[in-house]
């Protein structure tokens, strides 16, 4: 029984990492299509105003569209099932005859449940900025097609509305450069937070060593006064060569 139990838990575990590896797989392509979906944009909005048909960017926005939708419906399925085998992997940990091993397996559970969590927000942020991105897109393209409108349709101020496209283009680079400045900053809150993460990790598990085993936490303590002990004497010797440049130089 026990046999059956221990292969049922690591069925369970090999159906998580393979839907984990998908779904990596599927975030880093959707976030590629997303990335290029505002570069395409403007890239094609460039050619419009060298006056290249609109035939080709319209149908290569219709295909990002299904694209996107596509990988959506597929990661949130995914996302499901994996929700899924945590359910029963949590159901599992309950079970009377595993109480042995409760520890490890929440343990292991935990572990799944925050790369889940991860992977979750990280498509919900992606998506969020995706749909941002085209409705403002498709706001600005109206705007742009009543200016142009307006442009063909009256040969007067052709000379104002042409400064009124400039400055508005500026705008839009200025808006694009705080945009990825903004990402950055985000990336980089981002991976600190994991780092910090992964040093409390070690830090709780230094200490559940030391804790276990009397003999090294002596000596981890022993450590640590020598150190402050060598940063005292360092400071008193910074101290002392201090005095002695002022002396010097004032003498």
């Amino acid at each position: 029984m026990a046999g059956g139990n221990s292969n049922y838990w690591e069925d369970l575990r090999k159906q998580a990492r393979q839907l984990e590896n998908e779904l990596d797989l599927k975030l880093v392509s959707f976030s590629k299509l997303c990335t290029s979906y505002s570069s395409s944009r403007d890239g094609r909005r460039g050619d419009r105003y060298m006056r290249i048909s609109d035939t080709t960017p319209l149908l290569n926005n219709s295909t990002q569209d299904r694209m996107f939708e596509t990988m959506s419906v597929e990661i949130e399925q995914l996302l499901a099932k994996l929700t899924g085998i945590n359910d029963k992997m949590a159901e599992y940990t309950s079970t009377p005859g595993v109480t042995s091993l409760n520890a490890a397996l929440m343990h292991t559970l935990q572990r799944h449940r925050d790369i889940l969590q991860d992977y979750t927000h990280e498509f919900h942020k992606t998506k969020s900025n995706f749909l941002a991105v085209r409705e403002r897109e498709d706001l600005l393209g109206s705007v742009r097609k009543d200016i142009e409108s307006y442009k063909s349709g009256s040969g007067v101020n052709n000379r104002r509305t042409e400064l009124f496209l400039k400055e508005h283009e500026h705008l839009r680079n200025s808006d694009r450069l705080i945009e990825d400045t903004i990402s950055i900053a985000m990336a980089t809150k981002e991976n600190m937070t994991s780092q910090r993460g992964m040093l409390k990790s070690i830090q709780s598990r230094v200490n559940t060593l030391a804790n276990r085993f009397p003999a090294i936490n002596s000596l981890i303590q022993r450590i640590n006064l020598r150190k402050r002990r060598d940063s005292l004497i360092l400071g008193g010797v910074i101290g002392v060569c201090t005095i002695l440049l002022l002396l010097y130089a004032f003498h």
